[in-house]
Order: C-alpha cells, then sequence, then structure tokens
C-alpha cells in the first residue's frame, strides 16, 4: 500500500461517487509559468521598493522580488510539491447545490475507529489545503489508522485551487459555502455531526456552519469592540498588544481587502496576467501576516499552486462579504454560536481578539493564549495547532456526547 492510501480508506457509508484524486500538471502549464517569469522585468529600483534596512511598511520589496524570481525561475521544482501533495489522499466529488454542481477537492486522513470524531479544517486567502499538510504529517507520524482518533477533511473552498466554480452568472457567499461544506461532509459520511475548524475565510464559514451543527474552533475572529468592553486594563499584557497590531493594520494593511471586496474584476485580471503579478500580491502577505520567516520554497509553492490552477480571480469571493456594504461579522447576533466553541489566540494574527471579547459571539468551551504565531497558525505552528484541536475536539466532543 503506497503511503498516500494509508489513511486513504473511505468511510463504508460515504457517497459511491468520491473519486481518488492524483493531482499532475501538464509539462506545457509549467513551462508556460516559467517562460512568463523570465520573460517579465522587475519594476526598477524607486524609494518605495527600497527603503533602508529591510523596510517593507511600503510594499513588496525589489530585492526580495529579484531573488524571488531567480529562485523560482532556476531552483524551484513543482513536480516535487505535486509528488508531496499525492502523498497524502485526495479526493474529488460533485457536490450538487442550488447554485450549480461543485467539483470539491479535498484531502483527508479517515480513521478505521468506530468512534473516530470528524473533523473539517477550512482555510482562508491567500491559503489553501497546503497550509494543513504539515499538520497532517504530524498525525501520520503519532497515528496509524487503526489507532487515528479522528477523520480528518480538508477541502479547497469553492474558486480555490482544485476546486473550480461551475459557470454562475449570480454571487456566491460565506452562508453558501458553508452550505456546500455541509454538504460535502454529509456525502462523505459525516451526516451525524462534525466539528468546523476555521481560520481567514474559514473562520466566518465554519461560524455559519457551527449555528446548524455541532461544534466550531476557530483562529481568526473579526468583531467590533463589544459595549461591554470599556476598559481594557483587565486584559492580558499579549491581548493589549494585539489591539494595538490590530489599528495599526487597519490603519496600513487593509486596503487589500477593500480592493479585493470593491473591486475584485480589476484585481482577478491583474493577478491572473502574470505569476510574477501574483508573487508581488500573495507574497507580500505571506511575509507580512507570520510571526517567524516562511521559507522561500513555501511561499513559492503557495504562488505556484495559485497560478497553475487558474484560482487567482475566482477565490477572491469572501471579501465583499466581510468588508463591504453586505458583511457578515463574527458577532452578528443570527450567528451566535450555541454548541462548543473554542478559540486559539496567535499574537501575530492580523486581527488578534481578546478572549473575553470572542466569549461574546458563542459558547466559548475551550481556549489557548499562544507566545508565537501568526495568520497562518496551521503552516506556522502546526505541532502546536495540532495539539489544540486535539484539546479542543476532546472538549466539545464531551458537550456533543
Amino acid at each position: 500500500m503506497t503511503q498516500s492510501n494509508v489513511f486513504g480508506e473511505l468511510p463504508s457509508n460515504a457517497a459511491s461517487n468520491i473519486e481518488a484524486y492524483n493531482l499532475h500538471i501538464p509539462d506545457s502549464e509549467i513551462k508556460h509559468m516559467l517562460d512568463l517569469l523570465k520573460l517579465t522585468p522587475v519594476a526598477g529600483p524607486a524609494y518605495e521598493n527600497s527603503l533602508p534596512d529591510g523596510d517593507r511598511h511600503l510594499g513588496i520589496r525589489r530585492d526580495w522580488l529579484v531573488e524571488a524570481k531567480r529562485v523560482w525561475e532556476t531552483d524551484f521544482k513543482w513536480r516535487e510539491t505535486e509528488k508531496h501533495i499525492n502523498s497524502f489522499p485526495n479526493f474529488q466529488v460533485p457536490v450538487d447545490d442550488k447554485l450549480g454542481k461543485f467539483d470539491i477537492h479535498f484531502v483527508a486522513f479517515f480513521s478505521k475507529r468506530p468512534d473516530a470524531v470528524p473533523v473539517v479544517l477550512l482555510h482562508g486567502w491567500p491559503g489553501s489545503f497546503l497550509e494543513f499538510l504539515p499538520m497532517l504529517e504530524l498525525f501520520r507520524k503519532k497515528y496509524t489508522p487503526e489507532t487515528l482518533p479522528y477523520h480528518l477533511v480538508v477541502p479547497s473552498l469553492p474558486g480555490y485551487t482544485l476546486s473550480a466554480l461551475p459557470s454562475i452568472s449570480h454571487d456566491i457567499s460565506q452562508v453558501d459555502v458553508a452550505r456546500i461544506m455541509d454538504n460535502l461532509m454529509k456525502q462523505i459520511g459525516f451526516g451525524e455531526g462534525y466539528i468546523a475548524q476555521g481560520g481567514d475565510v474559514g473562520s466566518r464559514v465554519a461560524r455559519i456552519i457551527a449555528v446548524n451543527h455541532d461544534a466550531c474552533k476557530v483562529n481568526f475572529c473579526s468583531i467590533n469592540r463589544p459595549a461591554s468592553a470599556v476598559n481594557d486594563s483587565s486584559l492580558s499584557e499579549i491581548e493589549q498588544d494585539g489591539l494595538k497590531r490590530w489599528e495599526a493594520w487597519k490603519a496600513t494593511g487593509v486596503a487589500y481587502a477593500l480592493e479585493h471586496a470593491t473591486k475584485p474584476s480589476t484585481i482577478g485580471f491583474v493577478l491572473s496576467s502574470n505569476p510574477l503579478a501574483l508573487l508581488s500580491w500573495v507574497g507580500e502577505k505571506f511575509l507580512d501576516w507570520t510571526d517567524a520567516p516562511l521559507p522561500l520554497n513555501t511561499i513559492l509553492e503557495a504562488s505556484s499552486l495559485y497560478w497553475l490552477s487558474k484560482c487567482a480571480h475566482s477565490n477572491l469571493w469572501s471579501y465583499r462579504h466581510s468588508y463591504g456594504p453586505k458583511s457578515i461579522p463574527h458577532d452578528d447576533p443570527k450567528y451566535h454560536i450555541k454548541v462548543a466553541l473554542g478559540y486559539s489566540y496567535y499574537p501575530k494574527e492580523l486581527i488578534p481578539i481578546p478572549i473575553e471579547w470572542v466569549a461574546t459571539t458563542g459558547n466559548l468551551v475551550w481556549r489557548k493564549i499562544h507566545e508565537k504565531g501568526g495568520h497562518f497558525a496551521a503552516l506556522e505552528q502546526p505541532k502546536e495547532f495540532m495539539e489544540d484541536l486535539e484539546a479542543f475536539v476532546g472538549e466539545a466532543w464531551g458537550h456533543h456526547t
């Protein structure tokens, strides 16, 4: 049995139309990406892109982009990334919805234990299922299919990477995606209940799912200051520092989200026109939104997957529902979570919301404050993320049963 098949046995009640998936990008498309990179010039030095002492407060640095371009052209090996992806069980299934048929991709580890707890793990932007692979690797080392206490499902959200959007002439929202993800879990065989975990876009989708289902864990929670929060002196020092970070981000870091929310068509054409443009836009986020720096190869893998899957224009749908006039905040009373809620606090998150504020949005039964970690929690701190997930499942599933 190959490594990818060890945890790949579907539940006995899974839908018959779920198929194993093997990723293989044609050589011609990889060559086209590299050809475009080679033909694309990097803009010349300017004050904004060449500030002293590595300063990035005005955006991506030219020296970083020049070196990243060189490595992408000459050293980066997509086939190695592809091989690593295929070392995990990958699947694809059509999910019928009132908006159309969605071909949903997901990576999964399935347990053979009858009491295994189903968990769906939901990414955001500019992320993908790749964020969770380091954590899945830890699960692979710790457990066998006979001992794994969970069924772990990592979908590609609609419009992201390997889950293409159908041809539709109307909007798609976080509410729609929550419904589609719930239908996915039911098709896999978990209609009796499951835990939803999410960060960034995934946290909003998980919250909507949790209104109707069993449990929710978020590591990203965007809310306004509650009316009860009139004095911050009771907050921990790390939480007070987080509020300062949030204020700084609102002043200088939110422009990308407003562009996504208000003119997604325009920025979608820009990001789909050239891989270097895409790297500049998403690479900036992987640099600025993390605590410790990520390896350049990790950023190039994420950028390559976005480019080669042709999703840079189709994965912006959530922003007009988060930052536009139709935004759905985490503290919307309609989405107050009555089932078990958990929250992981990472100090370098974009919006590190204090624990007591999060408690106003649902039945908070578990929380953990970390001293390290940023926006891409599973990618940056896979061991700690795994420990949080296991701790929360132990707490939340007890409430369920």
